[in-house]
């Protein structure tokens, strides 16, 4: 029997199914109307080879570690090697984070993810009135080349991949970092990380930026064709769909910022004279893993080959690697509830396990107790031994892209493809992506997006156990992590003493030369390491910058 017969064949026994369903639900109605997921995706009842599920494989384009990738940017994924498990961590004190990463390692953690406190991230030493009150909270404080080396101390940082959630000030954070990697006789050349340095989605989702976008994107720039040739292993940008997310976007709307933001980049680094296959191969990606299960596998499908046709079809890539997205996941902070914290465990293993069958190469699993606190030792344990289970127990890693062929799957991930494309259409026609954040356009989407799911919530119409549907009477949550806030102290001390004994002579000329390197045109990752190596201070560092640059006011989008 022909092709064009047998799906004739199948339309007609589809129909006749769907008739017959129809007639049994006039006595028994399916639970809703309508089934739509969180992107707006209409779902339907039955998915059969009828809806072009095969079409990569009919266009020589269905096998992993070939272009466009959709199903793995190896050939063998994790039947060569796990994914790198992290845990995301730092807190209070160089000291005490430097235990945390100590005892992550000896539990069997693969990589090292360092969280930075608040004023750390918008520039700020500790000593600052604007840190008061917010120093080692949400991340460990740094305020310089000393507090760096105590964070790493012990720990080989040429054995080591570490990454670095840092943005505005990335560029200093990765100037310290090398300097304590030479201290150590580790060569820059085999070290190897990330740093986020993501400025596009703070303006739009997030807010811990400095500069405006123009001189933000210069430094970006500036680090891409440093590390091209001094670091060559490091991946010089994390460009993060992770935090439109939890801003409230949907997955379509994660994938087509995220990317929109990736094309500005790689657009700014081409007309800065960088050639694409030179710093293309070690662009890297963090996504989030929500709730919809097989949603965040297609997302994680669906970007892979939209990004492999943008490095190719629009900026002419060559390399192989440069059209591979390779990114980092962590699971969802805001989905975590602190209602019944013990259900958490079981919502981060799904959203990892989404991960794992998307293709991820890193992975960090949030912890039970995150929507009351830092998490605790005890709560952290538990979810880096979530991926070790996912990894060694379940029996998914011994196969390649395990949900390929899923008629749903399949189908889903071509409709979050065609959406997030025409996303990333219109963008352009704004001028791209930091114009259209410019014009308040991306941030109008997530916070319609985020109305829309919360108003869902409070309605009842979408359920989040322990919440709004099965809740329960508890007991208070007991050894929650509390830092102490004389950390604050403590840190302006060792500051105060760091100011007195450096050579303040050679700090004063290495801030000169980078005031002078930024009002020229100067590649500004030299001056920096020469600051960083006289002890200058990050806040110091980035006050030279802000005189120079100015700082960045936000748009109002809501009135």
């Amino acid at each position: 029997m022909s092709d064009e017969r047998n799906h004739e064949a199948l339309a007609d026994a589809v129909n006749k199914w769907s008739e017959a369903v129809d007639q049994k639900l006039s006595k028994r109605p399916e639970r809703k109307p309508e089934f739509i997921n969180t992107s707006g995706i209409p779902i339907k009842r039955l998915y059969t080879p009828l809806d072009d599920a095969g079409q990569d494989y009919l266009e020589g384009q269905g096998f992993p570690g070939e272009y466009p990738y959709t199903r793995g940017v190896q050939p063998t994924m994790y039947r060569g090697r796990f994914w790198t498990m992290r845990q995301y961590a730092g807190f209070a004190s160089a000291e005490e984070s430097n235990k945390r990463y100590r005892f992550l390692l000896d539990q069997g953690q693969t990589g090292l993810s360092v969280a930075f406190d608040l004023p750390t991230q918008i520039g700020y030493d500790s000593d600052h009135e604007m840190s008061l009150g917010e120093v080692g909270k949400v991340g460990v404080a740094i305020d310089s080349l000393a507090d760096m080396e105590i964070l790493f101390k012990g720990i080989p940082l040429e054995k080591v991949s570490t990454s670095m959630t840092i943005n505005a000030p990335a560029g200093i954070l990765l100037a310290m970092y090398i300097v304590v990697a030479e201290k150590q006789g580790a060569s820059p050349k085999n070290l190897r990380g990330t740093i986020q340095n993501d400025i596009l989605k703070e303006y739009s989702s997030r807010g811990t930026y400095i500069y405006p976008p123009k001189p933000s994107m210069r430094i970006i720039t500036d680090i891409f064709s440093y590390c091209a040739e001094a670091v060559p292993q490091w991946n010089t940008i994390s460009i993060s769909g992770y935090h439109i997310r939890e801003a409230g976007s949907t997955a379509v709307q994660e994938i087509a910022f995220t990317l929109a933001n990736g094309i500005a980049y790689v657009d700014a680094a081409v007309k800065a004279g960088l050639d694409v296959d030179k710093f293309g191969p070690r662009l890297s990606f963090f996504f989030n893993a929500h709730l919809d299960f097989l949603e965040e596998v297609a997302k994680y499908r669906a970007a892979r080959k939209l990004w492999a046709h943008i490095m190719k079809e629009r900026f002419g890539a060559k390399n192989p690697k440069s059209m591979m997205i390779r990114f980092h996941t962590q699971t969802a902070g805001c989905t975590l509830t602190a209602q019944q914290p013990k259900n958490n465990i079981v919502r981060v293993a799904y959203q990892a396990l989404s991960a794992v069958l998307g293709g991820t190469q890193s992975l960090h699993t949030n912890s039970m107790d995150e929507a009351l606190s830092l998490p605790s030792e005890e709560s952290v344990q538990i979810a880096l031994k979530t991926q070790q289970m996912i990894a060694y127990e379940t029996g998914i890693t011994d196969t390649v892209d395990p949900l390929a062929g899923s008629y749903y799957v399949e189908n889903l991930t071509r409709e979050i493809y065609d959406r997030a494309y025409e996303y990333i259409r219109k963008i352009d026609e704004m001028g791209g992506a930091p114009a259209a954040i410019e014009q308040g356009y991306v941030q109008r989407e997530i916070q319609d997006s985020a109305y829309t799911y919360q108003r869902e919530i409070e309605k009842e119409e979408r359920i989040v156990v322990g919440l709004n549907r099965f809740k329960m009477e508890e007991e208070k949550p007991r050894n929650l992590l509390r830092v102490d806030p004389a950390v604050r102290t403590r840190q302006v001390e060792h500051l105060q003493k760091l100011k007195a004994e450096r050579d303040n002579e050679h700090v004063k000329t290495a801030l000169a030369g980078l005031e002078k390197g930024a009002r020229g045109d100067d590649n500004l990752m030299p001056l920096i390491m020469e600051a960083v190596r006289g002890y200058a201070t990050l806040g110091e560092i980035c006050d030279v910058l802000r005189g120079v640059f100015g700082e960045y006011q936000a748009i109002n989008t809501l009135g």
